[in-house]
């Protein structure tokens, strides 16, 4: 495989620079795993989120969305089993006070080679100890015990300290569509199979070594639910594998920084289940998840809240409680993979380095930049600005030279700069400059139009 320019310090200092991603809270030093998207980074994330919605709802057959509220009743956290069993085995430093997953620390020490998720407790403190893996932070090789801490946010609701009700910060958006599998069944008259998928937060009291945004206190999950009838679910869990890295390749993602992995150790809950790893700057990581769920879910809210959740087959009157597909994908850990995926670093004929974002053109932050060539020209490019405002996301840049805001433009990955020179005034024709290739054709305003419709669609 080729050698890659893209590091996490060049990601996070383009980011910063360019309006991508700050830190967040950073006037006042910054909270730890938190980070807060600047103008072009929420419109990148907005698009990839719309790409995401588009190929699974939009143009999925009998699937639907939904919104559901973050704060939820605490039962459906018992029967979810969240509230017992959701939790990390944490290990402290004793010399230098820091906090650390032992999964995370032998995984490190072993460069992937060991599982740490077929191990137990136990299992995991006796490999700590044999091979003496020290602290990350300080060196240092004293521990304590590993103790589980359970990742869900607390707080609580009530008007008066007597009367006050324990709820959480839900750690995951799942949930919220099991609940509503019966409201959205019999609202949109769905047969089974059919699909549920919510884009929303979901909060994870995580102690992480960082990686940017790739694990963070606060995070946006895209999650799609298939329902389907128990004996059909083999078939649909291979149908989403594909359907999940289709998804990514026709983002632009290369083959070769892409692999299933299978899980070794499956969730109480699951028939099957596979991560889709990416070759990130960190080395490979999980981006998204597969997951046969069986009925478990429904099952168990069911068996909790007292209703039923029982589906009618209304062709046979047959009753069951379907099984469930899950596929999961971080829109956070999507776009670091999608930042790493696109940074480049060109040699040109003149030997200056040219940096550059190649984004899909449909996830990128504006789909053209309008440039006036002299200041001059600012009336006739902003009128063609203003026009192009009402179709799509665009940017406009009169400062500094025109090779310079070429610059600007590669690197937030604008894939079309749009040129209103002398000539515009004569024919009213525009310079149309793509990002990749540097190529430049003449178009007017309506060809421009069409133009960007049919370059930058998903």
């Amino acid at each position: 495989m080729e050698k890659r320019a893209v590091t996490m310090d060049k990601l996070v200092a383009l980011c910063k620079a360019r309006g991508i991603i700050f830190p967040g809270s950073e006037i006042y030093g910054g909270m730890g795993n938190t980070w807060d998207y600047g103008p072009v980074g929420v419109e990148i994330k907005n698009n990839i989120k719309r790409a995401w919605w588009k190929r699974f709802v939009q143009e999925s057959e009998n699937s639907y969305g939904v919104d559901a509220a973050i704060l939820m009743n605490s039962r459906v956290w018992e029967a979810s089993g969240h509230t017992t069993s959701f939790s990390d085995p944490k290990m402290d430093c004793k010399e230098c006070k820091s906090r650390h997953r032992a999964d995370t620390l032998i995984e490190a020490h072993s460069k992937g080679k060991v599982n740490p998720d077929t191990m137990s407790n136990a299992e995991m403190e006796a490999y700590i100890q044999e091979h003496r893996v020290n602290c990350p932070i300080c060196g240092k090789f004293n521990w304590t015990n590993i103790r589980t801490f359970n990742l869900m946010f607390e707080t609580s609701r009530g008007v008066t300290d007597e009367n006050q009700n324990k709820i959480y910060l839900r750690p995951e958006t799942a949930q919220g569509e099991f609940v509503n599998f019966l409201n959205v069944q019999r609202t949109t008259r769905a047969k089974v199979p059919f699909g549920i998928a919510q884009i929303g937060k979901a909060f994870r009291n995580e102690i992480t070594p960082g990686n940017f945004i790739f694990r963070t206190i606060e995070f946006e999950q895209m999650e799609h639910q298939w329902f389907c009838k128990e004996g059909t679910d083999a078939e649909f869990y291979t149908e989403y594998k594909k359907r999940a890295m289709q998804f990514l390749l026709d983002l632009g993602f290369k083959q070769e920084r892409l692999r299933f992995h299978d899980h070794d150790k499956l969730a109480h809950y699951a028939k099957a289940a596979c991560d889709i790893q990416y070759d990130y700057p960190m080395g490979w990581s999980e981006l998204n998840g597969i997951h046969n769920r069986t009925d478990y879910d429904l099952s168990r809210h069911q068996e909790y809240s007292g209703k039923t959740m029982t589906y009618v087959d209304p062709m046979n009157g047959e009753r069951y409680i379907p099984y469930v597909i899950e596929y999961s994908i971080g829109a956070d850990r999507l776009m670091l993979a999608v930042l790493a995926e696109a940074y480049d670093e060109e040699t040109l004929e003149n030997g200056e380095v040219r940096n550059v974002m190649h984004f899909h053109p449909a996830i990128a932050a504006y789909k053209a930049a309008v440039l006036p060539l002299q200041k001059n020209l600012a009336p006739q490019a902003k009128e063609l600005y203003a026009r192009l405002q009402k179709v799509f996301s665009v940017t406009y840049d009169e400062a500094g030279s025109i090779g310079k805001r070429y610059r600007r433009q590669d690197e937030i990955g604008t894939p079309y700069c749009l040129t209103v020179d002398f000539q515009t005034a004569d024919d009213g024709t525009v310079t149309v400059r793509d990002r990749d290739s540097m190529e430049q054709i003449r178009l007017n305003a309506e060809q421009v139009i069409a133009y960007l419709v049919e370059k930058t669609a998903f």
